[in-house]
């Protein structure tokens, strides 16, 4: 169960802020091995892996035409109509995301400009072991579309009988992916990086996983191909008062904690009245859930924290940059306005996570592990590279090449002045 903390002192707030600790040395000797595995041998890797892990013995990794009917004929009316409500609503945010160049003259006879340009080949790795996240489909295969990404390439790991769940395939055909391979894990992240007999290379790796995913994403970057941020296990902070519902605020730690025995969840408030409500709610849930001993183990990694004024409580907040924060609070948006690190922030007490992990429109690949500091959640950005350009007239070079030379040559880079001056010359004469 959650551990409570009494109005700590700020001596240990970094030490009451760390994330569950892993072996990482040991995480990326085997991870390592996977992948070096993958690059050298291929397809015949992928299929000694999808044994080993996957338990299941595969010679093809497509998915055939009779698995996506199949599928297709398998979700049920409410589902497919939750899926459509969904992707409306996150196509309409990232469309939005759309930016049109702009031309800036900075000077008289200078122009610059920026271009969005499609990433040309992206890779999506979707997980399908204890929870077939299809939502994640529509999270990165919309915004995907909408920038242009010339070839979008799913991965999910398979059952142990060789197939796909079918609400995997009905979703990526909802987002427009028609290739996707049955592949999980490391070895699905290495096939993404460096190509395989089946598998095209591509040039950036979206979406979440275990502990092993996400090392692979990390370890990958060495080798030059991109990945959309940095990632640990889901993650959710509840800043309540004494205005929350403790059965709300119980119903929100719980939705993240049972994504698994890593996650964690934190509840930071100035009410010792609703902490011991709240983990009194939590107990009460939490046995009517049916996946409660992964969510057990996840609170066993999790805290609830009482502070004297509000004002600290924020402060402590901004210092943990949680990947989901829930303000539970009074003036909730004048809160919000004062929120300086988070993935994603929800805002007053009907505002639950689980909307923006399915329907309200923004993405749920977020920054965790504390990476909120430094990172955005994916956008239309992600899939977009953007390219500078800029343009001189004679003039505009005349103008501006005194500048521009006198830095070079600060700089000791006389091939730069020169080529100015060579061009400034030849005006004059």
């Amino acid at each position: 169960m959650m551990q409570v903390f009494t109005f700590p002192g700020r001596e240990q707030w970094p030490q009451l802020l760390e994330r569950p600790a892993l072996d990482a040395a040991a995480l990326e000797t085997s991870v390592s091995r996977i992948l070096q595995a993958v690059r050298t041998e291929g397809d015949a890797a992928l299929r000694l892996f999808s044994l080993e892990f996957d338990r299941t013995e595969l010679t093809d990794f497509t998915v055939s035409p009779a698995e996506w009917e199949a599928a297709e004929a398998a979700i049920p009316a409410d589902l497919r109509a939750a899926i459509e409500t969904a992707r409306a609503n996150i196509d309409a945010f990232h469309r939005r995301q759309v930016q049109m160049s702009e031309i800036v003259e900075t000077m008289p006879g200078v122009r610059c400009w920026r271009r969005s340009l499609p990433i040309e080949k992206v890779g999506l790795y979707i997980p399908g072991g204890t929870a077939p996240l299809f939502s994640t489909i529509l999270m990165l295969g919309i915004p995907a579309q909408i920038a242009g990404c010339r070839e979008i390439v799913l991965c999910t790991p398979p059952g142990k009988d060789g197939s796909v769940h079918p609400a995997i395939l009905y979703t990526a055909k909802v987002a427009g992916i028609t290739r996707i391979f049955k592949v999980g894990g490391a070895q699905a992240v290495a096939a993404m990086a460096y190509g395989t007999e089946t598998m095209p290379r591509v040039d950036k790796i979206f979406g979440p996983g275990n502990q092993y995913v996400t090392a692979a994403k990390q370890l990958v970057q060495k080798d030059g191909v991109a990945i959309d941020m940095p990632a640990g296990p889901s993650e959710v902070c509840v800043l309540a008062d004494a205005t929350a519902n403790p059965a709300f605020v119980a119903a929100d730690l719980l939705s993240q904690a049972e994504h698994g025995a890593d996650s964690q969840v934190l509840l930071v408030s100035t009410s010792a009245e609703l902490i011991t409500a709240t983990l009194q709610e939590v107990e009460r849930q939490l046995e009517t859930l049916p996946r409660k001993e992964l969510a057990r183990r996840a609170l066993d990694n999790s805290k609830a924290i009482q502070l004297a004024t509000p004002e600290e409580a924020l402060e402590l907040v901004n210092a943990y940059a949680a990947e989901h924060l829930i303000l539970s609070c009074t003036e909730a948006e004048a809160v919000a306005g004062r929120v300086t690190t988070a993935g994603s922030v929800f805002i007053g007490h009907y505002s639950p996570e689980s909307v923006g992990d399915y329907a309200s429109g923004t993405n749920h690949t977020l920054p965790t592990n504390g990476y909120a500091r430094a990172y955005s959640g994916v956008s239309l950005d992600s899939f977009v590279k953007k390219i500078t350009f800029q343009q001189l007239s004679a003039d505009g070079l005349a103008r501006i090449g005194s500048a521009v030379m006198t830095l070079a040559e600060a700089e000791g880079l006389d091939a730069h002045a020169r080529a100015v001056s060579v061009r400034l010359q030849q005006q004059t004469s």
